[in-house]
């Protein structure tokens, strides 16, 4: 197939646009990774892998390796399959992506992705007020505000903590480009627009409401404030920008919050409740309704889940049989009500742990801890952002598990190795020419 390297570049860089745009959307994003697959295969001699690309390569693919390692140790071939071909995609993206490296526009990919998605999840809240007005009813009049993320994230067919991964990254990105218009003196027009998408992302971060993300956007905030004014505007500058920023977000935050009274209670007395029931959930009074989603709930489903992997080292249970084991587990140690449930890990080192034995951490730390030395090296707050959010995520949750985990970080860290990769490249031809 003869076509230019100019197309080659256009047609993959749209491929990387879609992927990032649809990620949200399980089937057609899956269907998006096959296509993209398929026209790289047929370009397949112009791939061109460095080392380094290779050595990042295998970190993004560790995952699905480590699975491929511990295949004999399933009950169930076939679920051992199933479980691999959830995983495929962090060998596609690290072998197309990164070997083609040179082809990734970061800055253009990651302002399309950012621009796109909060215009999606717009379209998807004006959809949702109008074909669930008994939800926005309820809202409004303060009734079971603690569902309406919830209800949100399942019109749209995600779980409430993966949907809000995304939108706090899509958050901090904006907020990045908002930055960047206003050191360059873009025309009004353009500050304004990019100052209204931010605030819409900011927006939805607040009405999904999942405790995590909303630390993590913050704290990314936080690092894109370091980053992109204090290392490059004087002082006086920084406190101008600092004071209009804290005003602006603050404004949005409290108008939201007195919208939102529960929101307060989530975060005090909810989050932290009966702490001295760990493990002895059944003990307290209606547990579906007081702990469920508390802190207390979490730490008890980890105590099990660590005590359970002790019992299996070194090798583990097994990827397919991760959460069956600890839902027997549950059982034989009258835990009934997480085994009514069925809760997972939501600890990705400790679901590692428990189907993989010692390594398995091992390789969640690697993998997530990459990204962050690729963010560090580079001294760029997007990436440390996302290293942040995904690190985190992992501690209260098991990404890993999850199509909106797996392809999310695997496709992210393939473009930011891309990126480090593209920026090695200049340093190193600075220097042959000194």
């Amino acid at each position: 197939m003869n076509i230019s390297e100019k197309n080659i570049n256009r047609i993959f860089n749209l491929f990387l646009f879609l992927i990032a745009s649809m990620m949200i959307f399980r089937k057609p994003c899956t269907g998006l990774i096959i296509l993209f697959a398929t026209l790289n295969l047929l370009f397949i001699k112009k791939l061109k892998f460095t080392k380094k690309a290779i050595s990042i390569g295998f970190i993004i693919a560790s995952p699905l390796l480590i699975e491929i390692l511990f295949f004999w140790n399933n009950d169930s071939y076939f679920m051992g399959i199933k479980s691999i071909e959830k995983s495929i995609s962090l060998l596609i993206f690290p072998m197309f992506i990164l070997g083609n490296y040179q082809r990734v526009q970061f800055y253009k990919l990651l302002q399309f992705y950012s621009i796109t998605t909060t215009g999606i999840v717009l379209f998807f809240l004006i959809r949702f007020i109008v074909f669930y007005p008994n939800m926005i009813d309820k809202y409004f009049v303060g009734i079971d505000l603690w569902e309406m993320g919830y209800a949100f994230s399942n019109s749209i067919g995600i779980h409430a903590p993966a949907l809000n991964m995304h939108l706090s990254f899509v958050a901090i990105v904006n907020l990045y480009f908002v930055f960047n218009v206003f050191r360059q003196r873009k025309r009004a027009i353009i500050k304004s627009t990019n100052f209204i998408i931010f605030s819409l992302s900011f927006f939805f971060v607040l009405f999904v409401n999942t405790r995590m993300a909303l630390f993590n956007m913050l704290f990314g905030f936080v690092l894109v404030f370091f980053y992109e004014v204090i290392r490059k505007y004087n002082f006086k500058k920084v406190v101008g920008i600092l004071a209009v920023g804290l005003v602006l977000l603050g404004s949005i935050f409290l108008l939201f919050l007195q919208k939102n009274p529960y929101m307060k209670e989530k975060y005090s007395s909810v989050t932290f409740a009966y702490m001295d029931k760990v493990g002895k959930l059944d003990a307290i009074k209606n547990p579906e309704i007081k702990v469920f989603n508390s802190f207390v709930t979490r730490v008890s489903i980890w105590k099990s889940a660590w005590e359970l992997s002790l019992k299996n080292m070194p090798f583990g249970v097994g990827a397919s049989d991760g959460k069956s084991e600890l839902f027997k587990y549950y059982e034989q140690t009258n835990q009934h009500f997480l085994a009514k449930y069925e809760f997972p890990t939501h600890n990705q080192f400790l679901d590692f742990l428990l189907k993989y034995g010692f390594l398995g951490p091992l390789v969640v730390f690697l993998y997530v801890f990459t990204i962050g030395y690729l963010g560090f090296d580079l001294k760029n707050a997007i990436i440390m952002a996302f290293f942040f959010i995904f690190f985190t995520s992992n501690l209260t949750d098991d990404f890993l598990l999850r199509f909106d985990g797996i392809a999310f970080s695997g496709f992210w860290f393939s473009v930011f190795g891309s990126y480090w990769l593209q920026e090695k490249t200049i340093v190193y031809k600075e220097k042959l020419i000194l």
